[in-house]
């Protein structure tokens, strides 16, 4: 849930990187944070379990006022990818503004894409939200290795909700994809934010306007 400082003019939103173990999520978070500027950024902190790990860190974009007058700070986290880990998914995912799901293109791992989407579905019914409100991204990880499904039957399995949600090739190894990624999502999260915006008085709803 977005987090609206009037004192600081400043507005917090947290994005989530979700899908099942080993699929990118964490290279995503890497890259992102290797190549953003250094006094826009918090630092890249991980949470590790025996197996598996939770990264998150904080930037501000270099175009600082993407909403008039307020300055935007983007909290970013990863999931653990493994089942065994479903509570954690659960506490990283609340108050959750949008989601990258990414997806392993693997022939091999449709299935395990299958069952982390669903429990993406359901981690967030369990807090009271839906993925049909929830902005989200797809990202189809590890295009650049041999053995990967097609774009369009990758889509079919994972992108078939009735409205065609927006979804990048990628790979997050050599980079590619991954800042058009991130680009993306937090357009549609600033968007949404914009949208929730009706209860606030028109003063505050003048200033909160794209810029």
């Amino acid at each position: 849930m977005s987090f609206i400082n009037y004192a600081t003019r400043e507005i917090q939103l947290k994005i989530v990187y979700y899908g099942c173990g080993l699929c990118g999520k964490t290279t995503n978070l890497q890259v992102i944070h290797e190549m953003l500027a250094d006094e826009s950024k918090g630092k890249l902190t991980s949470l590790a379990t025996n197996q598996d790990r939770t990264l998150f860190f904080d930037f501000m974009p270099l175009v600082a006022e993407a909403i008039k007058g307020f300055s935007t700070k983007f909290q970013m986290y990863t999931v653990p990818g493994q089942v065994m880990y479903n509570l954690t998914r659960r506490l990283v995912l609340k108050g959750v503004d949008g989601v990258v799901f990414t997806a392993d293109s693997q022939w091999d791992k449709m299935e395990e894409n299958v069952e982390s989407f669903n429990n993406l579905i359901e981690n967030l019914s369990l807090q009271g939200d839906s993925i049909d409100k929830v902005p989200y991204v797809i990202q189809y990880n590890k295009m650049d290795l041999p053995s990967v499904a097609p774009v369009n039957y990758l889509e079919f399995l994972l992108n078939n909700r009735g409205v065609r949600h927006p979804s990048i090739i990628a790979s997050a190894k050599t980079g590619e994809g991954v800042l058009e990624t991130l680009n993306l999502v937090t357009r549609l999260v600033l968007n949404n934010f914009i949208k929730t915006q009706t209860g606030r008085s028109p003063a505050e709803k003048k200033n909160l306007v794209l810029m």
